[in-house]
């Protein structure tokens, strides 16, 4: 490589020329490649940016300005180019580079981002802030056509187009979210795009614009290229009733051209919204081929123009939901499956082949999917909605008023809960249980495998309130034989043993399972229970445990605020049941979990078979000196004391 490793900072890329540059993003391009082949990672969204990014930076002191990314998962090139290029092998890796925007990165990046919608609303709120400090700072926010059509990037539009100060929005438009961008606005967008007016306008434009000279107003020209154009329809129209000034579309693979351009906008005094078109995979055959199965794929390897995408061994629960709700549907077609931009990702795009008029996929619309579904069950269909534990947070004031609230039997399917690897602190799906356990009629449950996976998803179709199913970013473990339906409230024994328990729920209780048999090495026999629910919890289940006087130990891929211990701990005390025997395994309260390989995370956390194994251990051991402390403090008392009516504080 020529150039990239020279570039330390991206004032370095103000010493090439244009051809120089184009040349670089060729690098970057092959640096992105090799990378992502071997630790896997967000893939055709930054090959599709690299020229963009580099144009971004030339002619911007970010720095000194602001640069606010949307979902985050296109900045590899950014990254690139500010000083992590040295460290880029560690992309995703534990103790590495975080594969999203992360301040403890880099001063070049302002927030961790990993959602969609939010940079718009975000960089309005610095341009403001900057503004009432009297700072001489320039914004912009990037923005993809998947993205700007979410409700938060609306809002944001709405209200950033009442500046009176430079503000710019980049619109990066390849018809692409994570799968092809759904809706209207793509539509409209698209429309425009393989017009003849989008070649009329990006030519006219082209011509005068970079030319300008400098006293002379881009709105003025611009004005002058659109009433040369007698369009019928075009984006300006929409985005200029916004406040805003519209600029495009714009080729975002012409370095050159683009240097010219944001040379000219980036001192407009005005809200400006640029439109970008890119092709997302650019430079890459395979991932232009198909952007969706390239758009973050495990790691891979290219043979002869062939592509090999790593896969493990084993089924994911991904594939397993899809398979049982496939099943299911089968004998009841009242079900109606929604995703929110990610058929892939939830597994509804297998679905959809075999039920396409029961299966909707909104965007990235998380709150609107909740709102349909909560109107086709009011119309009597049994609504699905399959959406990241991550993501759905982003619809909970719809679960509660538009579900919960009315009594729905809406069926909410998270998958990505608990601890997701790679993607670290953005993606972890750790609350769910938390925000959605005070709903009142809210059922929670979680499937230990694949076969209760079915019994789960049947329980709740046909329950008759809101139900929520957890499942992780992992395969399915080994089958645990036949799994009986499940039963409102009702745990399932697993394993039997007299020195502890272990009540896990959902994808720990394989953990759990293992934690028993490494137990059983060295004499300790442990009760393993799967709880099935985490709402409501088995009150017998908790009764039994405590009675049994020793260690007990709640395990779960989630939060240990708010979670399934904390709910075991209710319990008890609505039981009037003694707690100090209960010991909470979970993600930690008050730190987030970087990236790195989930098997990692669940160690990091202590709830796979090892950390499981220790806590019951160092429990048992405490639980010893305890009654060796109270044997020798009863043979110091005098006759009779052990019968004292003295009050006892409660523990």
């Amino acid at each position: 490589m020529r150039f990239l490793p020279s570039i330390h900072h991206p004032s370095d890329l103000r010493k090439l020329t244009v051809e120089q540059l184009q040349e670089l993003a060729g690098e970057i391009r092959q640096r992105i490649l090799e990378v992502v082949g071997k630790n896997g990672g967000h893939l055709a969204s930054n090959l599709g940016v690299i020229e963009l990014t580099l144009a971004l930076h030339y002619c911007f002191d970010f720095e000194h300005d602001r640069l606010i990314w949307d979902v985050g998962h296109q900045c590899y090139p950014h990254k690139l180019i500010t000083g992590r290029n040295a460290n880029f092998e560690s992309l995703r890796k534990a103790g590495g580079i975080s594969g999203f925007p992360d301040p403890a990165e880099s001063p070049f990046d302002l927030f961790s981002v990993g959602h969609a919608g939010t940079s718009i609303a975000t960089a309005l709120g610095l341009a403001r802030a900057d503004q009432l400090l009297g700072r001489d700072t320039r914004v912009v926010a990037f923005v993809g056509d998947a993205s700007i059509v979410n409700g938060l990037a609306f809002e944001g539009l709405n209200l950033a187009g009442l500046l009176d100060r430079q503000f710019l929005v980049v619109l990066n438009d390849n018809n692409w979210g994570i799968a092809p961008t759904q809706g209207a606005m793509a539509e409209y967008l698209a429309k425009f795009r393989t017009s003849y007016l989008y070649e009329e306008v990006k030519q006219r434009a082209k011509q005068v614009l970079p030319r300008l000279p400098l006293g002379q107003s881009v709105a003025d020209a611009l004005s002058s290229i659109k009433e040369g154009i007698k369009a019928t329809f075009s984006p300006h129209q929409i985005f200029e009733q916004l406040g805003f000034m519209y600029v495009g579309p714009v080729d975002g693979h012409d370095v050159g051209y683009l240097i010219e351009l944001l040379s000219k906008l980036r001192n407009v005094r005005h809200p400006v919204l640029l439109h970008v078109h890119t092709v997302k995979g650019h430079g890459s055959d395979f991932a232009c081929k198909e952007p969706g199965r390239f758009h973050s794929p495990n790691a891979f390897e290219v043979n002869a123009g062939k592509v090999t995408i790593h896969k493990g061994s084993g089924k994911s629960w991904t594939a397993a939901f899809s398979d049982a709700l496939i099943e299911v549907t089968r004998s009841e077609p009242r079900v109606f499956a929604f995703t929110a931009g990610m058929p892939d990702g939830t597994g509804l795009d297998k679905f959809a082949k075999v039920f396409p008029r029961q299966c909707l996929d909104v965007g990235i619309a998380e709150s609107a999917a909740v709102d349909i579904a909560a109107g086709m069950a009011r119309a009597g269909l049994r609504p699905v909605v399959a959406i990241y534990s991550t993501f759905l947070q982003r619809a909970f004031d719809q679960a509660f008023q538009e579900v919960a609230l009315q009594g729905l039997p809406v069926v909410f399917c998270m998958d990505r809960a608990g601890l997701v690897g790679g993607d670290g602190a953005v993606h972890h799906g750790f609350l769910d249980i938390a925000y959605l356990r005070g709903l009142p009629g809210m059922t929670l449950l979680a499937p230990a495998d694949e076969n209760e996976l079915l019994a789960a998803l049947r329980f709740a179709l046909r329950h008759s309130s809101a139900c929520a199913i957890r499942y992780p970013r992992d395969n399915v473990p080994e089958s645990m034989g036949d799994a009986p339906p499940f039963e409102l409230g009702r745990s399932r024994l697993m394993r039997d043993g007299r020195d502890a328990t272990i009540l896990a729920y959902g994808a720990t209780v394989s953990h759990a399972l293992d934690a028993a048999e490494l137990l059983a090495t060295d004499n300790i026999f442990v009760r393993v229970v799967n709880a099935r629910f985490a709402k409501p919890i088995d009150s017998e289940m908790v009764a039994t445990a405590l009675a049994a006087d020793h260690p007990v130990i709640t395990v779960e891929d989630h939060s240990i605020t708010g979670g399934f211990g904390s709910a075991v701990l209710e319990t008890a005390q609505e039981l009037g049941l003694p707690t100090e025997r209960v010991v909470r395994l979970g993600m930690p309260a008050d730190r987030f979990i970087r990236q790195g390989t989930r098997a990692s995370q669940l160690a990091e956390c202590g709830i796979d078979a090892a950390g499981i194994a220790a806590a019951v251990q160092e429990q048992l051991i405490k639980a010893g000196r305890r009654q060796h402390k109270r044997a020798a403090d009863l043979a110091q008392q005098p006759a009779g004391a052990e019968h004292s009516t003295a009050p006892v504080s409660d523990r």
